[in-house]
């Protein structure tokens, strides 16, 4: 007796689904009606390879949405009939609205084929398709047919039969739809695991979707109030946030996911999603300009940083300056205090000093999130794609690195989209390399005091430029030597663009900022402490200090200080980079936390520092260095070892503290090579 397949085949209206249906069946087949409704229900049998196949002619539907009576039908066919194979019949002239749909059945997690009907058309067209890569974006085999011909049929029952043999472990997280969802989803899955009963059958990602995207038929399933509430309130905030609702997002997103893998793998595509959309990435993503545009917005974004946070930040030296000469009234002029040199040395000119550079940072942050929110940073990926394909990784490995300029370790624990663990390892041993939040007080500090203003954006432009670059650079290296293998191919997401909410932009703006003013209040407080008291004690005789101007005294007091013991002990190694002891001592501090480096040198100047002085920290740095100095300062802290937390995670990321400690001592050797380097003949030329 010959075993039995189920076989629903789904499609688009006009897909060539019922052509397909016909001539696999003949005359085999007979009409009848779904329960309860009046849609037909048509059915089907032929032979093949042992088998008899039973097909069953699904409703033509766009979507799995239950928004008309031919999707529910189609969809609770599937859900409770559970057929072995599902066919999903793509129009493959039209690709890109057909391939909405087969998103919804992977998410679903059915045994899934992918016919490519109408191949004919599509190659009239001049539209080429690389199956093999498409094919692993769906986890979803595929077969070219021409359903009016004939072509393929036996390839496909080949293929369903092979499928029902031999299935493939499925997958329903093809796509990843954004921070925010993602976080909304998570919640709502965590309580819908006491709905045992909802969540075996439909599973707990698509149920959790479904009631994200208020499916009324789902949502009527009687879950349980705190279901109910949790929902409302995800849909709630996710409105606020975007100022669209969920079912939107998600959509777009399932476009988004759609539109970059035919951009991967379909050459001189005629498909048209979004009309404004496709239209604005003629222009951002022409092979000419697009990389142009990414480096002139980053340029602007710098720009903005500068000329409109400066004023901001001005305002911010002025209020700490005048803190620190009342706290300094409580005490008797001239004289020496441990308490007072606390406060106004340790906590103000340490911590105070990296707060003065929030209003850049915000700026910056508030820019970056206008172009996430509206889109563009996924195309920025998309443009790095092409250069990230030649070093032997994909352009999804770029976006951890764009996170990356906020901080490094949610950057490194981004990394886990990666499933190859080759490209994994080299895109986290890089990551560093771009400038995160913590660097960013130290750009401010130096570029204003060794730059002119017209300069300042241009100088703060080409230290992030160098960061891609050397990441770059380290990746080709790193997958030509340690890393050797083939790339995976991950699908690269192009969301439609969209205008930015001003509460999701500043919320995500907040987010990042708050991380910088909690860390400044907490651990930069505390390392500051620490600082200060290595640069005061112990302190030298009297004696040693007679006849010594202020400036003179203080320059004994540091060198006789821990700190200054060991930044003179060191700079024998630091002298060829530029360095003196005081910027060995900062840069030791700078393994705690980036922006340690600024409450150092703070501390350095703020110690015996005559009464009154209204010089300030960059006034300092511009008459004790050179712009070259300046510059190598930036750069060297630009590539060198990262933060301690970095290392961290990076140690529990790969699982190793050989891959930790292998990117610890190789960014610091690399930014002593390329920083010796730079001094070195600099001061060749200007000399």
């Amino acid at each position: 007796m010959k075993k039995t397949i189920t076989v629903a085949i789904a499609g688009n209206p006009n897909s060539g689904k019922t052509t397909v249906f016909n001539a696999l069946t003949g005359t085999r087949q007979h009409v009848g009606n779904y329960p309860g409704v009046t849609v037909d229900k048509k059915e089907g049998i032929c032979s093949h390879k042992g088998y008899e196949i039973k097909l069953v002619d699904l409703p033509g539907t766009y979507s799995l949405a239950a928004f008309s009576i031919e999707e529910v039908v189609a969809r609770d066919f599937i859900v409770d009939e559970h057929p072995d194979v599902v066919v999903d019949i793509v129009d493959s002239s039209n690709l890109e609205r057909n391939l909405y749909l087969a998103t919804q059945l992977v998410e679903m997690t059915v045994p899934l084929v992918l016919a490519f009907n109408m191949t004919d058309i599509a190659r009239q067209r001049g539209m080429i398709f690389d199956n093999d890569t498409l094919s692993g974006f769906f986890n979803a085999p595929i077969v070219p047919i021409v359903g009016n011909k004939g072509e393929g049929l036996n390839e496909l029952l080949d293929m369903i039969v092979e499928t029902v043999e031999s299935p493939r472990a499925r997958d329903d997280h093809i796509v990843h739809y954004g921070y925010e969802v993602e976080e909304e989803l998570s919640k709502i899955q965590c309580l819908l695991d006491s709905e045992h009963h909802l969540v075996e059958k439909y599973g707990s990602r698509w149920l959790a979707l479904k009631l994200l995207e208020q499916d009324k038929d789902i949502s009527n399933k009687g879950h349980n109030q705190e279901v109910i509430d949790a929902v409302a309130a995800s849909v709630d905030h996710l409105t606020r946030m975007t100022g669209d609702l969920p079912e939107i997002i998600i959509a777009d997103q399932r476009y988004g996911f759609i539109s970059g893998a035919c951009e991967e793998t379909v050459q001189d595509s005629v498909e048209s999603r979004h009309n404004r959309s496709d239209m604005i990435d003629k222009i951002v993503l022409n092979r000419v300009l697009a990389f142009p545009i990414f480096a002139a917005l980053m340029y602007g974004a710098f720009r903005l940083t500068f000329q409109l946070g400066n004023p901001l930040m001005r305002l911010i030296e002025i209020f700490f300056g005048w803190s620190s000469r009342v706290i300094t009234g409580f005490w008797p002029a001239g004289s020496e205090n441990a308490l007072k040199s606390l406060i106004v040395d340790g906590i103000i000119g340490g911590v105070g000093g990296v707060i003065v550079f929030v209003p850049n940072i915000m700026l910056l942050f508030l820019v970056i999130a206008v172009l996430e929110d509206s889109g563009y940073m996924a195309r920025a990926a998309f443009i790095m794609d092409r250069i990230m394909h030649k070093i032997g990784l994909h352009g999804k490995s770029f976006i951890p690195m764009l996170i990356g300029f906020g901080c490094s370790v949610p950057a490194i624990m981004g990394t886990r989209v990666l499933e190859n663990r080759r490209s994994r390892l080299t895109t986290i041993m890089v990551i560093p390399l771009m400038s995160c939040g913590a660097r960013l007080p130290i750009y401010v500090l130096m570029i204003p005091a060794f730059f002119a203003a017209k300069w300042h954006g241009l100088v703060m432009w080409s230290m992030y430029m160098t960061g891609i670059a050397l990441a770059i650079l380290c990746a080709k290296v790193l997958r030509t030597t340690l890393f050797k293998g083939e790339t995976v191919p991950f699908v690269m997401e192009l969301p439609p663009y969209r205008i930015p909410t001003v509460r999701g932009v500043l919320i995500h703006m907040w987010d990042r900022s708050w991380m910088y003013l909690k860390k400044a209040g907490t651990i930069l407080l505390a390392i500051s402490i620490v600082l200060w008291a290595a640069t005061s004690y112990p302190k030298p005789a009297e004696d040693k200090l007679a006849g010594l101007t202020a400036e003179q005294a203080q320059n004994v007091q540091l060198r006789y200080s821990i700190a200054g013991r060991v930044g003179t002990g060191m700079e024998v190694v630091v002298k060829p980079l530029g360095f003196d002891y005081r910027i060995g001592t900062a840069l030791i501090g700078a393994l705690a936390a980036k922006e340690v480096f600024v409450a150092q040198m703070g501390i350095v100047y703020s110690l015996g520092e005559a009464e009154g002085s209204m010089q300030t920290l960059r006034e300092k740095l511009a008459s004790n260095y050179s712009p070259l100095q300046g510059f190598c300062i930036m750069l060297f802290c630009l590539i060198s070892a990262p933060c301690m937390a970095t290392l961290a995670v990076c140690k529990r990321e790969t699982g190793s503290w050989r891959w930790a400690l292998f990117q610890f001592a190789g960014l610091t050797a690399l930014a002593y090579v390329i920083t010796l380097v730079v001094y070195q003949v600099g001061s060749l030329i200007i000399t």
